[in-house]
């Protein structure tokens, strides 16, 4: 008779234990043990628990194969998440069976050992199933809500009640616009965040403008002007007073010193119709100097791509409320286009494809798989939780936002169509857009900093498992995995860039790095600011209540303030923030929006009656 030494290590989130019937089974290349219930005296497999047990054989099992769990309901349903077993014989090593998966409902599973493994388990392709939630954009998980999830694809019980917490925002019935801007410091009560302050405070200065297109919360807008497009008919003479003393236009454009956000991709969008009343949308052009004292600043800016009497040139030489309404607009667009393309669509959807392939096609011993899980977590019910509360007929940029409604999904089907491979490897996109160059561009410097870090560390962790590009080609597990990105997840969608089939290690790594730079240092980049850039809302309004100005001389205060979102809208955009940004890495001395709005609603509701 064979005796093993058994220990199984349950989860130490909530409700990880369980008080149902466990039953653990080892498959060696002998046979099987005997099937054993897990019962020690006393309480077993609580949240936490590491539980040793003994489990007998009639004759020895080998090389162990595989761990079998059998969970099997007792009086009520109780779900366990199982973190490892281990196997011991004496004078033998221990081996590792990672598990790390819920176990929900009367099921059977078999887990491998630790060790990474190319080949060896069949996908789970009928538990995540592809689904196209709309036309034109990356395909998702087949799930409606995350009710609809596997288990172990939601979030832990913490992280949950945070996300929740979150999402509590107030629906303030007041449509009543603010008076002045410094109004809009009613809904910064006890505000804590240092950037977000000193944005309030900067924000109408040209040079913060500019910095914000380097370092903001949508940092891959800008791109050199070699040449200005026909249709942004801007002249030497009109930026001549923004020029540096003996340069001009024409010398400052052959010398790369000029940049341009070109938002032509918001033309003709729908706007959106909230509490009755119509919302507006511009598609601006902004032309941005390189100072050699000022730093970057913008020098002209057109509201639309047409440029016609109903559309002037906006200078800085202009009155000052006209200049400071145009640079509103720009900054409009740029939340539209941060929310929607930048964040949503270049991080999370295209994340979810890498995902959904992962748990789809690679078992969890395989090596790639280990890789890539850390940088996975929680992708699909965050994913599905904007698709049913965010970006719904009824969720939050519905309520609040001018793209919200049809306008959001035209958005980024158009940008859909023209997403690349290329455009997401950092250091081809900054040669693309002509910014390599550009000073003070700290989100390029610590883009590619953290682009080879992650390079360099994927292709040690390829060139350990795969001794040769022919290893990469046979491996059929893999090459599945690839199948289902590039034909299933980036269906219809021609001009990926994608090739066929991956045919060495070198494009191996690259992927990978391309996946994991996108779901960390891409993402950080457009989701953690957003409280710091966004919170204070006339630096970046979620919508306009009013036309883009026709007439640089008729701007005026009252005009600026009928633009801007109104209470109700400020108040859902500044506590939105908080429900995208993951809770717990805001800095603790960091009072969160809703936080905020919930201590000042009473004082704020009595200073609008009187």
């Amino acid at each position: 008779m064979e005796v093993y030494t058994v220990t199984v290590a349950t989860g130490t989130s909530e409700y990880s234990g369980t008080n149902n019937y466990v039953f653990v089974t080892l498959v060696g290349e002998g046979g099987e043990s005997e099937r054993t219930l897990l019962d020690n005296p006393g309480l077993d497999l609580c949240r936490g628990a590491v539980d040793q047990y003994k489990v007998t054989s009639r004759s020895p099992l080998g090389s162990l194969l595989l761990v079998r769990l059998e969970k099997q309901r007792y009086w009520v349903e109780d779900n366990w998440f199982c973190r490892y077993v281990t196997v011991e014989l004496p004078g033998e090593d221990k081996v590792t069976f990672p598990c790390y998966r819920w176990l929900v409902g009367d099921v059977k599973v078999e887990i491998r050992a630790g060790m990474g493994k190319i080949c060896g388990l069949v996908g789970v392709q009928n538990t995540y199933r592809w689904a196209k939630w709309a036309p034109g954009i990356p395909r998702c998980i087949d799930a409606k809500t995350e009710a609809d999830l596997p288990q172990d694809a939601r979030f832990e019980n913490e992280k949950r009640s945070d996300f929740e917490h979150s999402l509590q925002y107030l629906s303030i019935s007041f449509g009543k616009s603010w008076n002045d801007l410094d109004d809009f410091k009613r809904i910064f009560w006890k505000l804590r965040s240092p950037i977000s302050e000193y944005c309030m405070e900067h924000w109408k200065e040209d040079w913060f403008f500019g910095y914000q297109c380097l370092n903001g919360c949508n940092p891959r807008m800008i791109q050199m002007c070699r040449r200005l497009p026909e249709n942004f008919p801007v002249t030497s003479d009109m930026v001549q007073s923004s020029m540096a003393p003996g340069t001009n236009l024409d010398k400052e454009l052959k010398a790369g010193k000029i940049y341009l956000l070109d938002y032509a991709i918001m033309d003709g969008i729908p706007a959106n119709i909230i509490k009755g009343k119509p919302q507006y949308i511009a598609a601006p052009l902004c032309l941005l100097y390189q100072h050699p004292d000022k730093g970057l600043i913008p020098v002209a800016i057109q509201l639309a791509q047409n440029p016609d009497l109903t559309s002037p040139i906006f200078l800085p030489r202009d009155p000052p409320l006209a200049w400071l309404l145009a640079k509103m607009w720009v900054r409009h667009a740029e939340f539209q286009v941060f929310q929607l393309l930048s964040h949503l669509l270049r991080t999370h959807l295209v994340i979810e494809v890498f995902c959904v392939a992962t748990l789809r096609q690679l078992p969890a011993v395989h090596p790639i798989y280990k890789l890539m899980a850390p940088h996975l977590r929680y992708t699909l019910e965050i994913n599905c939780r904007g698709r049913t509360q965010l970006i719904s007929p009824d969720g939050i940029f519905k309520k609040v936002v001018s793209t919200g409604g049809d306008g959001l999904l035209i958005l980024a089907q158009r940008e859909y169509k023209v997403l690349t491979y290329r455009s997401l490897q950092p250091h081809k996109d900054f040669i693309d857009r002509g910014v390599s160059h550009l000073p003070e561009y700290f989100y390029k410097e610590h883009s590619l900093m953290l682009w080879e870090a992650i390079h360099s560390f994927v292709t040690g962790v390829v060139d350990l498992f795969y001794q040769s590009d022919h290893d990469v080609q046979e491996d059929l597990e893999l090459q599945a995995w690839f199948t289902d990105i590039s034909q299933e997840g980036f269906a219809e969608l021609p001009s990926f860039g994608l090739p066929s089939k991956i045919s060495s290690r070198e494009e191996l790594s690259t992927l990978l790095a391309v996946a994991i730079f996108t779901s960390t240092v891409q993402h950080a980049a457009t989701n953690n600011g957003q409280f710091d850039w966004c919170a204070w809302i006339p630096n970046t309004p979620c919508s306009m209540r009013q036309p883009p100005p026709t007439d640089k001389d008729a701007v005026t205060m009252d005009m600026i303030m009928a633009t801007l979102p109104d209470v109700s809208q400020s108040c859902m955009q500044m506590n939105s923030q908080e429900y995208e940004i993951d809770m717990k890495r805001r800095p603790k001395y960091v009072l969160t929006p809703s936080e905020c709005i919930r201590q000042m609603f009473k004082k704020f509701s009595q200073g609008l009656k009187d």
